[in-house]
């Protein structure tokens, strides 16, 4: 019997549930819509049309993919982060609701300035955070930096998938290198570096440690080594009054103020992600 494209869903939001997926009905969605060519929209558009039996298939061996472990984001190429469509791809890690914290802590510290900040995201990887940063701030302009060609390659897709192209560039640099001269000055700097301890790297869930690259993860020792850099070397890209966010691990907030104080940072401070880690550390000059 011929089935819809709200059966096949249907069959493939229950595989995903019945593993314990979370995201069960979501992530069940993408699927579909990556197997059959369309669009979120197209696909609850044509939920009662017939599909081929051929859809079926295809649909059901990425549910088993992402059963054996693989992440959605990397089956389907796509994702969304604070409210926008991302490409994705194995070359970057999967942006996590914890980043969105980051975005909301630049968003609120222009709130009521009726500014135009020139903004800075460094370790860009997808440019989650720069995109989500100018689509919510029309006044902004962005830089989004990252060492790794491939990273800046999908980024400026990135750009261009939200329309971003006049008010954000990509470009290329080392976050535990010396700012290129030609970058300028800038409002705020946000990051959120590879910052995993190397010893932890094979304690993280196999969907993470298994699929996601390791140089995005990999903060080494005491996940520190690009931290230290970048409070060391980019807080001369800083304007006077500049702000530095940095994305941190749990237990690493204290030690990272501290480096930002020695560093002459001033007013430094932590927020917390809704676990209660402190997630994110800001200082002042």
């Amino acid at each position: 019997m011929a089935k819809t494209y709200n059966d096949i869903y249907i069959n493939a939001r229950r595989a995903l549930k019945a593993a314990g997926i979370e995201a069960y009905g979501l992530e069940a969605r993408l699927i579909v819509s990556q197997a059959s060519g369309k669009t979120m929209e197209q696909l609850t558009r044509d939920l009662s049309l017939y599909a081929t039996d051929e859809l079926d298939r295809q649909v059901m061996e990425l549910v088993e993919r992402h059963l054996a472990g693989e992440p959605v984001a990397y089956i389907t190429g796509s994702w969304e982060f604070y409210g926008i469509p991302l490409e994705i791809t194995r070359d970057v890690l999967i942006p996590r609701t914890d980043t969105e914290l980051l975005v909301q802590a630049a968003i609120q510290l222009f709130a009521g300035r009726n500014a135009k900040p020139r903004i800075l995201d460094l370790c860009t990887g997808s440019g989650c955070i720069g995109c989500a940063l100018a689509v919510h701030m029309p006044g902004a302009k962005l830089v989004l930096a990252d060492n790794s060609p491939m990273a800046l390659r999908l980024c400026r897709r990135n750009v261009e998938k939200n329309n971003l192209d006049l008010r954000v560039i990509c470009v290329e640099a080392d976050a535990t290198k010396k700012p290129p001269m030609l970058l300028g000055h800038f409002d705020l700097v946000v990051c959120n570096p590879p910052y995993i301890p190397t010893a932890e790297l094979a304690e993280l869930d196999p969907s993470v440690r298994d699929y996601e690259p390791a140089a995005a993860l990999d903060g080494g020792e005491d996940g520190l080594d690009i931290i230290r850099p970048i409070i060391r070397l980019w807080k001369r890209v800083l304007k006077p009054g500049g702000t530095l966010m940095l994305e941190v691990c749990e237990g690493q907030s204290q030690t990272v103020q501290e480096l930002m104080t020695e560093a002459g940072f001033v007013r430094t401070g932590a927020l917390q992600d809704t676990n209660g880690t402190e997630r994110v550390v800001v200082g002042h000059i």
